[in-house]
């Protein structure tokens, strides 16, 4: 159990160096590498990307209700996705995974249990590039490679797709339309990819939190990465939303709209 404020902010300058090395697990590494701050568009974009398409970009869902939505990107991978799915059936709430298809490919059992256990599957491309850095063909490629693959494993075609660093243009933005997927972006972003410890992980999360609020966590990381933090995190974010009346929905839940085509 943490205990600190709820109204604290984490400060990145006191990270703690390195991570338990029992939890660390040599896992392949993204095509285009890991999350990374350098890639990610300021978060103003978001809102004004969302402004000008609302039918097709997703910020987060009504702000009349306590209802809030988990999403985790980059996974599944063997580790831990698993202790995450764990945690989360503890808890009984659903979540909703961005998946990548190289690990989609790679894990397939662990995709079969997140549909099986009722959580819903988004796309996250199949190797995590910027989309706006590469020629708008691949940025096809991508996205539909990761949705026949989840559907060869899982029988279900994603409708949601979050793009990796959430960068976007005018033109991905139109080829994502033309597949006729949502795209999902995130209010409260958890940072528990920046080495965050847990506590520093559920402040940031429960400091920023709203009604309607899409959540971004992370079920998997880079090589040497670990998401230990997640994983702690969870049952005290959880816990205490639920004691201030909150409930966790998936994002077709939150936003009213279908989870697959």
């Amino acid at each position: 159990m943490y205990y600190f404020d709820r109204r604290y902010l984490p400060d990145l300058s006191t990270l703690q160096p390195g991570v338990d090395p029992s939890f660390i697990r040599q896992l392949p590494p993204h095509q285009h590498g890991p999350e990374r701050m350098e890639e990610r568009p300021p978060h103003t974009q978001h809102v004004d990307w969302a402004s000008m398409f609302p039918n097709e970009i997703i910020l987060h869902g009504p702000t009349n209700r306590k209802q809030v939505a988990l999403t985790f990107d980059d996974g599944p991978d063997d580790v831990w996705t698993p202790k995450i799915l764990d945690t989360l059936k503890q808890l009984n709430v659903k979540g909703t995974f961005m998946c990548v298809g190289q690990r989609v490919q790679q894990n397939p059992n662990v995709l079969q249990r997140m549909v099986r256990e009722g959580h819903v599957i988004g796309n996250h491309t199949w190797s995590h590039p910027n989309l706006t850095k590469i020629p708008i063909n691949e940025v096809k490629d991508q996205i539909e490679r990761t949705a026949n693959e989840v559907y060869r494993i899982a029988k279900v075609r994603p409708i949601l797709f979050r793009p990796p660093y959430g960068a976007l243009n005018i033109e991905v933005i139109r080829k994502i339309i033309q597949l006729k997927d949502k795209i999902i972006y995130w209010d409260v972003d958890s940072l528990d990819w920046a080495g965050l410890t847990g506590p520093q992980v559920a402040a940031n999360i429960l400091a920023h939190v709203r009604p309607g609020a899409i959540i971004l966590q992370h079920c998997a990381g880079g090589r040497g990465e670990s998401l230990r933090d997640t994983v702690e995190a969870l049952p005290y974010v959880v816990q205490t939303l639920h004691q201030e009346g909150y409930q966790f929905l998936t994002v077709p839940q939150l936003v009213n709209i279908k989870p697959y085509h």
